[in-house]
């Protein structure tokens, strides 16, 4: 299940988006966080699988008609379990009015998602 991202999960999302090549270090991080909370259209959300456990991270910038995923990060003892295409069935269910999109790093997760459900 999505939860949306708030300050009590601040060194939980940081854990989890360190597992993004470009976010290793510290200070690419903190200013990647920052600046999903600078605006209103930039969320990012945690993912908790079904022992209660945050496991996964998504962040989008939501336009009117544009869902772009920026980020998506999967811890590694979830991965290959498809928590990433749940996590995008799950954003798509809440944003049905919009069109998914990736970015450089995640338009080729977003392409294989499509394809899973027939979508693209």
């Amino acid at each position: 299940m999505l939860y949306k991202y708030k300050n009590d999960y601040q060194k939980i999302a940081m854990g989890l988006l360190s597992f993004i090549p470009d976010l290793k270090e510290l200070s690419h991080l903190k200013a990647e966080l920052q600046w999903y909370q600078g605006e209103e259209n930039r969320v990012l959300f945690l993912w908790k699988n079904q022992n209660g456990d945050f496991t996964g991270v998504i962040g989008v910038e939501i336009t009117a008609d544009i869902l772009m995923v920026r980020h998506i990060a999967v811890s590694p003892a979830e991965r290959n379990e498809g928590i990433s295409f749940q996590m995008l069935d799950a954003l798509d269910q809440s944003y049905q009015n919009r069109k998914m999109m990736g970015s450089m790093e995640t338009a080729g997760l977003i392409s294989k998602w499509e394809q899973h459900h027939g979508t693209c």
